[in-house]
């Protein structure tokens, strides 16, 4: 990878792009984009002419990221900038666009995906990072699901496992990504809670509102990230996690467990604790073996060697983690937060310095950094 060449090439892509009408600090992410792609590809494929790859790739980076402006716009004229406490009367158009993407025609990932672009508002990137495959792998499941939909009626709407899938996806995007989708979500979940008698509606309900109370003191004033740990709880939303646990309680005395009951579960024993001391790891982990068990999801296992490594040491939890794919997302964070928890600071530091590379996003990536030069200085 010749690094000097895009160097150099970083200007005229930006002049270019400004030419185009881009606004200069959206073209400095798109261009930031396209040359963290870059890196990907041309040591395998290198382009014949680098800097119209770079144009090119930067350029649909803009359009996608202004599309997905644009329907979070869109969708936040219609909510306030909270979601408002209790059930709602009515259930508007975009609730039932989600429904009628959910098609019987197409499988349920294909639904999932093609409402995440459709209606949420989310790029291809953003959705394939959700389900932990390619951007090009994603691309194509969602022209083939408009393939499939072209032609049919939007007459049978989809199933509530479906719909769910798509609200989840989207408040995690908007809790931890570019996109602020968070609200909408929440506001979208109080409608189909009310217009539908559904533990896993509730769970998922009793989920969103559990995280987001802690939205406020996941940041410090200069943007970085603050973990869980230290965060000030005195921040946290005390009204949402009351409302959050009651739901949540009415839901498991049903008796029919899904995954975002448990995922709900875990969220409250954190909630409950009112310092990082006293959390209840060994029920968290508890919760996490509920939750493998419904879904083995390997980004479950994941936080379950975490919950692993607290609640029966490090040692443990590296052990725990040990048993799974280290190309997971966050899979290098973790390891380095571990073994900077057995004392072994060496490896930690380079573990979290190679984890800021693999970084989602420049907050994460920013926090990272910082832990690996504060590990460094401790040397």
């Amino acid at each position: 990878m010749n690094e000097a060449l895009l160097r150099s090439l970083t200007p005229s892509v930006l002049g270019i792009l400004g030419r185009r009408g881009a606004p200069f600090a959206a073209a400095e992410d798109a261009v930031q984009d396209a040359l963290v792609e870059a890196v990907r590809v041309w040591p395998d494929d290198p382009p014949a002419d680098p800097k119209g790859w770079l144009v090119t790739v930067a350029w649909r980076r803009f359009l996608d990221a202004t599309r997905a402006d644009t329907a979070r716009r869109r969708r936040e004229d219609l909510a306030d900038e909270e979601p408002a406490p209790g059930p709602s009367s009515a259930v508007d158009d975009t609730l039932q666009l989600y429904f009628l993407c959910a098609h019987p025609s197409l499988t349920p990932s294909s639904a999932v995906a093609l409402t995440l672009r459709a209606v949420g508002g989310l790029t291809t990137r953003q959705i394939a990072q959700a389900y932990l495959v390619p951007e090009a792998t994603m691309a194509q499941r969602i022209s083939r699901a408009k393939r499939t939909v072209a032609d049919v009626r939007f007459d049978q709407p989809g199933d509530v496992a479906t719909v769910l899938r798509v609200l989840y996806l989207v408040f995690n995007e908007g809790y931890s990504g570019d996109v602020d989708l968070a609200a909408e979500a929440i506001r979208l979940t109080r409608q189909l809670a009310a217009a539908i008698d559904h533990p896993e509606v509730a769970g998922l309900l009793a989920l969103m509102l559990l995280h987001h109370a802690r939205r406020a003191a996941r940041t410090a004033s200069d943007g970085s990230l603050v973990p869980l740990a230290e965060q000030d709880r005195g921040r946290w939303d005390t009204t949402s996690i009351a409302e959050g646990i009651e739901i949540l309680q009415a839901a498991l005395a049903r008796d029919r467990l899904g995954e975002y009951q448990a995922q709900a579960a875990i969220a409250a024993l954190h909630a409950d604790a009112q310092t990082a001391a006293e959390t209840d790891w060994v029920q968290i982990v508890e919760w996490y073996d509920e939750l493998a068990r419904l879904t083995d999801n390997p980004v479950v296992r994941l936080n379950r060697a975490v919950a692993v490594g607290e609640a029966d040491g490090p040692r443990a939890g590296l052990a725990a983690l040990a048993a799974l794919d280290d190309a997971l997302p966050r899979h290098t964070a973790v390891a380095a937060y571990l073994h900077e928890r057995d004392g072994n600071l060496t490896t930690a530091a380079r573990l979290y310095a190679e984890a800021a590379h693999q970084a989602p996003n420049l907050a994460e990536r920013d926090h990272l950094t910082r832990q690996a030069a504060r590990l460094n200085a401790r040397r």
